[in-house]
């Protein structure tokens, strides 16, 4: 990731916590959540913004990447370190329990996200691996 986007990313993580997620809490029509992992290299903790659904008493999160061959970091975060995972959504700070949901439960929850985003069923034509789905339990 490039300087820029590395510094727009924490202004924009930086904004969501000082405003209780006022700044961010939605982009568009996509409600936004700030995920916070451990790094799987470094040791080091990360926090990103990504969107979310909910459903389920819970908060599905879509690795995407939009669409590239390798899935986001924060994907390898969480599968490396899942008992160091934090979620905010909006002024509600929470450890939460992911799991991933690939194969045969994944399809008809990616197709009701898809119903609400298209995007994520462009993106799915893209690549040629399985986009996987993260469920975050608080």
């Amino acid at each position: 990731m490039n300087f820029i986007a590395k510094l727009f990313i924490g202004f924009y993580v930086w904004m969501y916590r000082l405003t209780g997620g006022k700044f961010g809490g939605e982009l568009g029509k996509f409600k936004v959540l700030i995920l916070t992992t451990k790094g799987r290299k470094s040791g080091k903790i990360r926090s990103s913004p990504v969107g979310y659904f909910e459903r389920d008493g819970g908060y599905f999160i879509v690795a995407s990447n939009s669409g590239a061959s390798n899935s986001p970091s924060w994907y390898h975060n969480i599968k490396a370190n899942p008992d160091e995972v934090k979620i905010q959504v909006k002024d509600k700070i929470m450890k939460v329990k992911p799991e991933i949901v690939l194969g045969e439960p994944r399809r008809p929850v990616y197709d009701w996200i898809v119903s609400i985003a298209p995007n994520y069923g462009e993106y799915e034509k893209t690549t040629s691996r399985e986009i996987p789905l993260v469920f975050l339990k608080p």
